[in-house]
C-alpha cells in the first residue's frame, strides 16, 4: 500500500531498498530553505541495523501489512522459544532473536503476538506491561528524598529494576516490558 513519505508514522513497517524496515523515530523538519521533510530512524526487521533516512512530502513509500497472530508461550529449549497457535494449536519454534531484549520478561502461558510477512515469522511483541514480584530490594538510604529517589531491586526472573523506596521484597508491580521501567504497584 503506497503512502505519503510524511505519512510514516512510529511502528509502521515500510518496504525500502528492497527490504522491509520498522519506523522506529521520526521528527518534521522544515528546514530555512527548501522544502519541509520527515526525519525518519528505521530498523531493519530481519537483521536490525538502523538506517536514517530523509521522506519529503512528495515521495511514495510502500507500507507493509503484517499478519500478526496470537499465540501462548510453552517453553523455552536453548535459544528457541516454542509457543502455540491459540487458534489451531499448531507449535511454532522461533529464535529468541526476534523477541529482542523483552524476552526477560516472557512467562509460560503468556499470549504474545507474532508478526509474519508472507508466512515468514518477523518479530514476536510481549504485552506492553507485566505484574512480577520483586524478591529483593536495597533499603532506604537515610537523608534520600522520597520524590526523586529511586532503588534498586531484583524480580522474581531475576531482573534488576528501579522501583520507589516504598516497594519491599514480595510487593507485585506492574513493569514495562519494552524498557524494564517500574510503571506502578500492582492493584489486588
Amino acid at each position: 500500500m503506497k503512502i505519503n513519505g510524511n505519512a510514516i508514522r512510529p511502528g509502521n513497517v515500510i518496504e525500502h531498498k528492497g527490504r522491509l524496515w520498522r519506523a522506529v523515530k521520526i521528527q518534521h523538519t522544515q528546514p530555512g530553505k527548501g522544502g519541509a521533510y520527515l526525519q525518519v530512524e528505521l530498523k531493519d526487521i530481519r537483521d536490525g541495523t538502523k538506517l536514517n533516512e530523509r521522506f519529503r512530502a512528495s515521495e511514495d513509500v510502500d507500507r507493509v501489512r503484517l499478519d500478526q497472530s496470537e499465540y501462548q508461550y510453552l517453553y523455552a529449549e536453548g535459544d528457541m522459544l516454542t509457543f502455540m497457535d491459540q487458534g489451531s494449536y499448531e507449535q511454532v519454534s522461533l529464535s529468541s532473536d526476534l523477541v529482542g531484549e523483552p524476552v526477560r520478561f516472557l512467562q509460560d502461558g503468556m499470549i504474545v503476538t507474532i508478526e509474519s510477512y508472507e508466512g515468514e515469522a518477523i518479530g514476536v511483541m510481549l504485552p506492553e506491561t507485566v505484574t512480577m514480584a520483586v524478591v529483593e530490594a536495597d533499603p532506604v538510604v537515610k537523608g534520600q528524598t522520597a520524590s526523586s529517589s529511586y532503588k534498586p531491586a531484583t524480580l522474581e526472573n531475576g531482573v534488576r529494576v528501579m522501583v520507589p523506596p516504598h516497594i519491599e521484597a514480595g510487593t507485585r508491580i506492574v513493569v514495562n516490558t519494552a524498557d524494564g521501567s517500574y510503571m506502578e504497584r500492582a492493584k489486588g
